[in-house]
């Protein structure tokens, strides 16, 4: 079993930053692959970014490139997404999730373990 817990989340104007970080408890995290996804309301969940189990391979979705970046500090069982030029339409549910796998996955189904989600909410 793998806890997610994200924290970081809240309130930032356009064009403005926020950091989520992603704290893992229970199996070995630094053998899994992590990613961050989002879901909107009323809009189903979506992929936002991944990295693999070194930190080596990141994959991000078209919508965020260039403007949020996905790390990892395997000592501290963390994950972090860094996100500047943040867009009103940036504004959702952010989760965390781990996979078994070794390599960068951007489908959900990929994902075994999730966690509860943090706001973020830019305003225009």
């Amino acid at each position: 079993q793998v806890q997610l817990v994200e924290s970081g989340g809240g309130l930032v104007q356009a064009g403005g930053s926020l950091r989520l970080s992603c704290a893992a408890s229970g199996r070995t995290f630094s053998s899994h692959t992590m990613g961050w996804f989002r879901q909107a309301p009323g809009k189903e969940r979506e992929f936002v970014a991944t990295i693999n189990w070194t930190g080596g391979g990141t994959y991000y979705a078209d919508s965020v490139k260039g403007r949020f970046t996905i790390s990892r500090d395997n000592a501290k069982n963390t994950v972090f997404l860094q996100m500047n030029s943040l867009r009103p339409e940036d504004t959702a549910v952010y989760y965390c999730a781990a996979s078994l796998s070794y390599s960068i996955a951007a489908a959900t189904g990929r994902y075994e373990y999730w966690g509860q989600g943090t706001q973020v909410t830019v305003s225009s």
